[in-house]
């Protein structure tokens, strides 16, 4: 495929230069380019001759420019933010061209929708057009420049570890409890990995939310769409593009803990407040403060000691793109690596047990004419991936992190020995990063994409055929290689020589090697025909598009099983209908007719209208007379109907769900309707699943209201919308079928269409541009809330209605609520019973929501929000000022709430396993110190206290955050100086990420949602950078 591309490419390249080279005639062309407005040469101008790729010049500072060129050829005269130029070569060799900045208005701008390239103004959907300058994150993923950038979308970022540093969005929030949430990312118009791309190669960014926008995409489209172009040749001479970035990272924000001193003090404490002798003596805290025993009495900081201060990242990226007439091209490439913030051990040359990732990418996009009407596009790109991390896992490198206080264990004792308190998460945290091996990860990504657009305006006038076909392939392997040695603790007393006392605690394992591969392949198909013509006032369009996938999953089958050897495809029909009269009303009719593998015959396929208008009341006459200033006033409403064959629950996809399944059972089998014994069950041949062929769609029937507008020459301009969803049929597990249906010894609940989910809420966006003398001003704004609610769920009756899920929010939290802390024993007596274990002053109060004199787990309520935002906006600023520029992006997060919880949370609760928070230091109820009721912390309790663990409104934490997202500064160097180097642009540029955050919760960065801290730290960043451009 490859080598084929490029014999096209160069056979065409080459044909045409070959071709202008063999004319005998050529005559030497000078002329000068100025400015139509200012008179004022322009620098860099792009001459070519038509229908001549690679041949051209550029004109230098003078805008003075000299070429050779055939009498009675055209020139091509282009420039950015210029209208091109064609001109003429005939028997005037000294040409003086004037040109034209280009004045582009509402009327003309185009966005990227399902049918194609479409005027804004026409547009009836809900469309979210990014600029892709807007998108600034010095990570490999694209999806951490989203949050507070893109109206619609609400992104949030779990995990700082390179390699797997990107966030989860959703555009418009969770709408569904089933097994996708997700939005379909297309780029180049098959489903593809967001994450994997490389931002520079990135042409468009289109974001499509209501059902008339995304109908065309059938049940791929449930969630909404992101559509993606890369870019493509263009016509003129070669371009080259150059850009290097140096970023150092640092953590935003983790937890911090006390030292080994107040770790002590604090952990007498919580033994005599159960009548238990104090661990350590006067003396021994002081040989803690003196580090005179570090064996016995060590004072580590773990954190300190295993996480850098900060990591590098470097970043290159190439592209070339030019071409003629026949045939145009872009090639680019691009190398990023990010550094890890575990320390390493410089004994262990031999390993890299940091974790860090380097990626490689590549792309060829090549079109060709093959005649004035046939185009074909050829497109190959793939990515190379290396993620490495240490041969702990990161759930057991952070486990020990925050599990190992300063003064329980050294990293090593004084004879050599490694200290450890267990194997897994109790492992040493210096033997998971540094000792415990290595873990490779290799990621190789191939995709190819071949086009045909066919134009058969000499059928009828604008009609179109286009055809598509994707190969992608994708293979991971990874590689293990596990070591550690032995682990020791030693006793708290010496021998009577003065020796350590030691334990082994875990054996040494010698060095082991573990491989395991996966991989999936997929197939696109894709054909389309299109209609687009413009009688007079009327502008009519069609689309007819038929699409069908295959995907294969390569990976190693280790279980046998059978259906993974399965093939799986979806098939599709979809059709969209538009009419507009004068740009002032618009109508569109869609349509998804499609099938899937998921449900039974008669059931697998599904029709899916959606219909949208629109009216641009500035085109009305009497607006156009008496309020020039508005440019466009568009009014949008759109309903549809979309559905998705996502089948699974808990998240996880299930496969040919209306198959049941069989299995022999020898000491269980069929349950006869007889209860109360296992006598009654029958060994035999019995059910392993039950399914239904009644399976179906899960539907979304979504409402959206919408008002695009721009005023004042397009100064002000923004869009905002209403949206209404009702999710129906989501698949969900029958958790609560009576035993007497006899299903008591499958392997799984039974699944039906039960769930339904309500969301609702607006998104919108606001820009203004002024231009004040020389400066180029323009603020701009976004915000988007979802608020959901449950209206069907399978659950149990209750006899309060608290207790149930429907009416309340998608995982919202829930648990008691707290009424601060008891203060003595008679508060306690007085109060209601507390069930949930011994109960003492300054613990935990809770109130007795249902007024039965005791509090239990029927006394938790939906509390608080969810742990994703509901809320995410954005605001900033941008500033050009001749050569200098500013960008400053604030984004925020609302309406999230999380519980905190685990050992370091709870001080002791694990007796001595666990660090403390300096958070807690000074802040818990201590009798005689601190007998506030309201304090943050309840008392210390050694060895754990059911009561004050119970998830409650004490514990709820609010997630809402505002950060400085990126602060930008770059300076472009001045034409006259970049011209004598032979360039057509220089500039120098400071990047900050994440360099502020303001939010209530201090203990850990609140983006994470995480209950306990136990994630890798996202970055704060500064990078410096430099593009070139030849």
């Amino acid at each position: 495929m490859k080598k084929l591309i490029l014999f096209l490419f160069l056979l065409s390249v080459g044909w045409n230069i070959s071709g202008y080279a063999q004319e005998k005639t050529q005559v030497e062309v000078t002329g000068v380019v100025t400015d139509s407005n200012t008179k004022e040469p322009l620098i860099g101008v792009n001459i070519t001759i038509k229908d001549f790729p690679g041949l051209g010049t550029m004109t230098d500072v003078n805008g003075r420019f000299r070429m050779k060129v055939t009498p009675y050829s055209y020139l091509i005269f282009s420039y950015i933010g210029y209208d091109k130029q064609e001109v003429l070569l005939k028997d005037n060799y000294k040409l003086n061209v004037a040109m034209n900045e280009s004045k582009e208005t509402l009327l003309d701008q185009v966005v990227i929708t399902g049918t194609g390239v479409q005027k804004k103004i026409s547009v009836t959907g809900a469309v979210t057009t990014v600029d892709v300058n807007d998108l600034r994150t010095p990570t490999t993923s694209v999806t951490n420049a989203l949050a507070g950038v893109v109206p619609g979308v609400m992104a949030r970022q779990v995990s700082g570890q390179p390699g797997n540093n990107y966030s989860e969005f959703w555009i418009r929030g969770i709408s569904t409890f089933g097994a996708g949430s997700g939005a379909l990312v297309l780029v180049d118009g098959f489903e593809r990995n967001i994450n994997e791309l490389n931002i520079e190669d990135i042409a468009t960014f289109t974001v499509l939310k209501d059902a008339s926008a995304t109908a065309i995409y059938g049940s791929r489209g449930a969630n909404g769409v992101v559509l993606i172009t890369t870019k493509r040749g263009k016509e003129g001479k070669a371009h080259i593009n150059a850009k290097v970035e140096t970023t150092y990272s640092t953590r935003t924000q983790t937890p911090e803990f006390v030292d080994g001193v107040t770790y002590a003090r604090m952990r007498n404490e919580a033994l005599l407040t159960r009548n238990r002798e104090a661990a350590y003596s006067a003396d021994d805290l002081y040989l803690i403060e003196s580090g005179l025993d570090q064996d016995l009495f060590p004072n580590v900081d773990w954190m300190g000691m295993l996480l850098k201060k900060g990591a590098p990242t470097y970043r290159a990226t190439i592209d070339m793109n030019g071409g003629g007439t026949l045939a145009r091209y872009f090639l680019s490439a691009s190398y990023v690596d990010e550094g890890g913030m575990y320390e390493s051990d410089s004994a262990m040359k031999e390993f890299n047990t940091n974790a860090n990732y380097r990626r490689w990418n590549y792309r060829m996009n090549v079109d060709i004419d093959l005649t004035k009407s046939t185009l074909i596009k050829v497109g190959v790109s793939g990515s190379l991936g290396k993620q490495n991390q240490p041969g702990g896992t990161n759930d057991e490198i952070w486990e020990s992190l925050l599990g190992y206080n300063p003064v329980t264990v050294p990293v090593k004792y004084s004879n050599g020995y490694v200290a450890s308190q267990g194997g897994a998460g109790k492992q040493n945290p210096w033997v998971l990063i540094t000792q415990q091996g290595f873990e490779e990860v290799w990621n190789n990504k191939i995709q190819a994409t071949v086009s045909l657009e066919q134009n058969f305006d000499f059928i009828t006038k604008g009609l179109k055929f286009i055809g598509r076909f994707g190969y992608d392939t994708d293979n991971r392997n990874s590689n293990r290689r596990m070591q550690w040695p032995e682990g020791w603790k030693a006793e708290r007393q010496r021998g009577s020589d003065g020796e350590l006392q030691f334990k082994r605690v875990i054996g040494e394992q010698l060095m082991t090697s573990r491989s395991s591969s996966s991989g999936e392949r997929k197939e696109f198909l894709e054909a389309e025909l299109h209609y687009n013509r413009t009688f007079g006032n009327h502008q009519l369009g069609g689309v007819l598009k038929y699409t069908q996938d295959q995907f294969t999953n390569t990976s190693e089958n280790a279980g046998n099983d059978y259906i993974q050897t399965i093939d799986s495809r979806h098939q599709g029909v979809a059709g969209r209908l538009t009419y507009g009269w004068k740009y002032r009303y618009f109508l569109d009719f869609n349509f998804g007719y499609n099938g899937s593998e998921n449900f039974a015959p008669g059931h697998q396929f599904g029709f899916f209208p959606a219909f949208s208008a629109a009216w641009n009341i500035a085109e009305e006459p009497v607006v156009k007379k008496k309020l020039p200033w508005i440019g466009m006033f568009k009014v949008r409403y759109s309903y549809g109907k979309v559905g998705t064959d996502n089948t699974g629950t808990s998240g996880a996809k299930v496969r040919f769900p209306y198959h049941s399944s069989f299995k022999t059972e020898d000491l269980y089998g069929y349950h006869f309707g007889d209860i109360g014994s296992s006598l009654y069950y029958y060994p035999g041949l019995t059910y392993a699943t039950v399914s239904s062929n009644d399976v179906t769609w899960e539907v979304a029937k979504k409402h959206d209201v919408g008002i695009d507008f721009s005023l004042f020459d397009d100064k002000l301009s923004g869009t905002v919308d209403y949206f209404h969803e009702q999710r129906d049929g989501i698949y969900m597990n029958r958790s609560f079928l009576p035993p007497s249906l006899g299903l008591n010894t499958l392997n799984s609940t039974p699944a039906a269409n039960t769930g339904s989910v309500l969301s609702k809420g607006f998104d919108g966006n606001i820009a203004f541009k002024q231009k004040v003398n020389n400066v180029d001003l323009t603020v701009r704004g976004n915000i988007t809330y979802s608020k959901n609610e449950i209206l069907e769920y399978d659950e149990e009756y209750s006899h309060y209605g608290y207790k149930r899920r429907a009416g309340f929010r998608v995982d919202q939290a829930r648990g008691l609520i707290a009424e601060g802390l008891f203060q003595d024993y008679d508060e306690i007596r007085r109060s209601p019973l507390q069930t949930f274990g011994e109960v003492a002053p300054g613990d935990i109060k809770y109130k007795d929501v249902n007024g039965d004199g005791i509090i239990s787990d029927l006394d938790e309520v939906p509390i608080g929000a969810t742990t994703r935002p509901n809320l995410i906006y954005g605001f900033g600023l941008s500033v050009l000022w001749k050569d200098l520029d500013f960008n400053v992006h604030f984004q925020g997060a609302g309406k999230s709430s999380f519980f905190i919880d685990g050992y370091t949370v709870y001080p002791f609760s694990q007796e001595d396993w666990g660090n403390i928070l300096t958070d807690v230091e000074g802040k818990y109820w201590s009798l005689g110190v601190n007998e506030n009721p309201n304090a943050e912390y309840p008392r210390l309790s050694y060895g754990g206290n059911p009561n004050n663990y119970r998830a409650s409104t004490y514990w709820l934490r609010d997630g809402s955050y505002m950060r400085l997202k990126t602060l930008e500064v770059g300076y472009t160097i001045p034409k006259k100086i970049v011209s004598k180097l032979h360039l057509q642009k220089i500039r120098l540029y400071f990047l900050g990420t994440n360099l502020l955050t303001f939010s209530n919760f201090k203990l850990w960065d609140p983006e994470l949602g995480s209950s306990n801290g136990q994630a890798y730290p996202l970055s704060k960043s500064y990078t410096l950078g430099l593009t070139v451009n030849l």
